[in-house]
């Protein structure tokens, strides 16, 4: 059976929309008929998710972090308690409230009974299962350990949704608190400047540097702030086109990662990924190599992907892991020393996952001091550049009494 979605109407007129299963849309409008509602439109669940639909990128939606930790942990859960695969995504699909996830669950449910792996309905919909979530569950069914390898993937969801929630979070003041200052600015800039120094224009008397300065870039601002705001655009998109272009985006990522400060940020937030992506796989039983090749696709830095890609060669020719991320450079020596204890005790994922947590939770730690000394420092921006304003205003009446006097 497949899955359809459906917009009828009930016997008071009211819209209703939803799932069902059936094997041709003909019984699902018999079946929509038999509930009292009269079928308007009945098309296939996964008709939006595929590409090719001239309206996928309008319609399609999958699943947001937050929504793929919930339905993997719904899954662990259920399996756990021994319901068969099938069982358990129609519940899971209809705990969810949004119809567009109920909808790719159901989907995948329908792929399932027509005799398709898991793994292999979840390939139907890689922007929301990627290679590493449909390699774990390949390997858990092929392993007979589904209901743990799902354990272990909520987990590892659970855990990369707060990794990031807690980096954005602690973004989200000192981001409000720049944009607020440039707008303070600007307004005074545009509107209370040029009133409050006229007058002092239209008196005759000479005015001091700072005043003078302060007037050109108002009148500079006034006359030019469209041209200002398609510059700033342009950069904006031609710094996007430039980093677009494979070799400028492995230049500049290879010279990011020396940069004091940046550099550490990199390397950082790349390890955590990259050691948690790893360990998941390799505590699922997916082969190493295999595991590596995987775990390198979230790497965000175009450099390091690509010496993670020498390392994994070196890795399928018989070399050991720590040797293999030793020889790509840019890992820390403390993980390196851990996959070569994991590696000598056999416990590899255990080892992988404790660097990812240590990884995390420095990076955590630098965002938090970063954001910390950032946020002075945007108070004393916005304090000089009012106080620059107030003296400039308050320099021609100093010089107005003293004259008087």
């Amino acid at each position: 059976m497949a899955a359809f979605e459906y917009i009828a109407l009930d016997s008071k007129g009211r819209q209703k929309k939803g799932t069902l299963e059936a094997d041709s849309g003909r019984q699902v409008r018999q079946l929509l008929r038999d509930m009292q509602l009269a079928p308007l439109s009945v098309a296939p669940a996964a008709e939006d998710q595929k590409e090719g639909n001239n309206f996928a990128l309008f319609r399609a939606r999958g699943m947001s972090p937050l929504e793929l930790a919930l339905f993997t942990r719904q899954m662990a859960t259920l399996l756990a308690a021994s319901l068969p695969l099938e069982e358990a995504l129609r519940a899971v699909a209809q705990q969810t409230e949004k119809r567009h996830i109920s909808n790719l669950i159901m989907a995948v449910r329908s792929r399932v009974l027509e005799g398709h792996s898991l793994a292999q309905s979840m390939a139907e919909y890689p922007h929301t299962f990627n290679d590493m979530f449909r390699s774990t569950i390949a390997a858990g069914e092929q392993s007979g350990f589904l209901d743990t390898v799902f354990d272990n993937l909520a987990d590892y969801t659970e855990q990369r949704f707060e990794s990031r929630r807690n980096v954005e979070m602690a973004m989200i003041y000192p981001v409000c608190l720049m944009v607020l200052a440039l707008v303070i600015v600007g307004f005074l800039l545009v509107y209370i400047v040029p009133d409050i120094v006229g007058v002092f224009e239209n008196s005759g008397q000479e005015l001091p540097g700072l005043t003078k300065g302060l007037i050109s870039l108002s009148e500079f601002v006034q006359s030019y702030i469209l041209l200002i705001a398609i510059f700033i655009a342009l950069c904006v998109f031609g710094v996007r086109y430039l980093l677009s272009q494979t070799h400028i985006r492995k230049a500049w990522d290879k010279q990011k990662l020396e940069l004091p400060l940046i550099g550490k940020i990199t390397r950082g937030g790349n390890t955590a990924r990259y050691s948690s992506t790893l360990s998941i796989l390799t505590s699922s039983s997916v082969p190493l190599v295999e595991a590596m090749q995987i775990a390198s696709e979230v790497i965000s830095n175009v450099w390091m992907k690509e010496r993670l890609a020498g390392a994994t060669q070196r890795v399928s020719e018989g070399i050991s892991l720590r040797a293999a991320l030793d020889s790509a450079g840019y890992f820390p020596p403390m993980m390196l020393h851990m996959v070569a204890s994991g590696e000598a005790s056999g416990e590899l994922d255990t080892m992988l996952a404790k660097v990812s947590t240590y990884q995390q939770k420095e990076l955590e730690r630098l965002v938090g001091t970063l954001v910390k000394l950032f946020e002075p420092f945007m108070l004393l921006f916005m304090g000089g550049m009012v106080m620059m304003i107030v003296l400039a205003v308050l320099l021609p009446i100093l010089n107005m009494n003293e004259l008087l006097g």
